[in-house]
């Protein structure tokens, strides 16, 4: 039985950059074997341990065979007689086919240090067109690293598009990949490639309905400054019809938090930029429509989003003058009007706010 570091770990180090997590593939070793030595199975599709001290995990070596559409759709081998390169042969990319052995030997059959050093991103083999997800996988290391897609990979990408192979992706493994995407350093990478190759209208139909230039760009301001999922997921829609990110919202089955910020940003943000311009009575109004009262954290949110999507072009006062026409209206004790007045209590509170708003930014005038 050997053990060998493999895929993100080893590329990583290689790459010189921090290494988070350590894959192990375990060749000639059964699963009974490994569960005398203490590890864990844990693995529903194929044979997953943890380290018994570690709780790194460790799969043992395996090739995959398609025998169905989708990315469930293999026929697993993970017989003790499958090598090392058999199984690094079933990967995506080069780059996440190296393996390192116990004695810090690299091993790399398809050369994926060079294409590290090149910055480009090629498939290992022509299963590539196997598993729609790869598609997905590559737009993500793209906006990871920065890296450019072979002229090869990059035509068996758009021959699975197709082909209608992104089509049976189901929604839950598409925002997976794209949730991360978002999050890397240069996420707007990511619509390039999908875009270079036909996926994106078929994984997202709503995009062709976005002005394209401007959700990229307020995408990376949003990356710049280094904003959450939700804000850098609603920065796509800013200015947007909002039927148009509830759509995608629930084609994507995303979070709930993504979807309402979306939402928001598709029928608010030229009117949170417009603060400067507004009454008191207009201020209040549009903190209830978006409910600042109750979730002042999502305000914030929407906020952050507005302004990457003015890209740099709001007006630092606004947002000042929308803080505290918020904090005013929120020191209207409700619960003490509705106490004292035995009429219509919303608009009471309505009336109190606005007035203790008006008498904030009195200094204004």
């Amino acid at each position: 039985m050997k053990t060998y570091v493999v895929g993100g770990a080893v590329r990583d180090e290689l790459l010189g950059l921090p290494v988070q997590d350590r894959d192990h593939v375990v060749v000639g070793a059964t699963p009974e074997e490994m569960e005398r030595l203490g590890f864990k199975a844990v693995g529903k599709d194929f044979p997953v341990f943890l380290h018994p001290v570690t709780h790194e995990e460790y799969a043992l070596a395996r090739t995959e065979r398609k025998t169905a559409r989708g990315y469930r759709g293999f026929t697993i081998n993970a017989d003790p007689g499958v090598t090392l390169e058999e199984d690094l042969a079933r990967r995506d990319l080069t780059i996440n086919a190296i393996a390192k052995d116990e004695a810090g030997n690299i091993i790399d059959p398809f050369d994926g240090a060079a294409d590290l050093k090149a910055r480009v991103l090629r498939h290992v083999s022509p299963s590539f067109v196997e598993d729609a997800v790869r598609i997905l996988r590559v737009s993500r290391f793209a906006a990871r690293y920065g890296f450019q897609v072979a002229p090869e990979t990059q035509a068996l990408m758009r021959e699975m598009v197709a082909n209608g192979e992104v089509d049976a992706l189901v929604p839950e493994r598409v925002w997976q990949e794209f949730a991360k995407g978002l999050m890397e350093r240069a996420p707007q990478r990511m619509f390039d490639v999908l875009t270079e190759c036909g996926a994106l209208p078929r994984l997202l139909p709503e995009w062709k309905q976005l002005d394209a230039h401007r959700a990229l760009a307020a995408l990376d301001a949003a990356a710049v400054r280094s904003l959450s999922l939700p804000v850098r997921f609603a920065t796509l829609f800013a200015g947007a019809a909002v039927e148009t990110a509830a759509q995608a919202s629930a084609r994507l089955r995303v979070p709930a938090e993504c979807a309402r910020l979306a939402v928001l940003a598709a029928g608010r943000c030229a009117r949170v930029l417009e603060v400067r311009s507004l009454a008191a009575r207009d201020l209040v109004d549009l903190l209830q429509q978006v409910d600042a009262f109750r979730r002042p954290e999502r305000f914030e949110s929407l906020m952050a989003v507005c302004e990457c999507d003015a890209a740099g072009n709001a007006d630092p006062r606004g947002r000042t003058r929308l803080v505290r026409a918020l904090a005013a209206a929120q020191s209207v004790d409700a619960r003490a009007l509705a106490q004292l007045d035995s009429g219509d209590i919303g608009a009471a509170v309505r009336a109190a706010r606005i007035a203790a708003v008006e008498t904030a930014l009195a200094d204004e005038r």
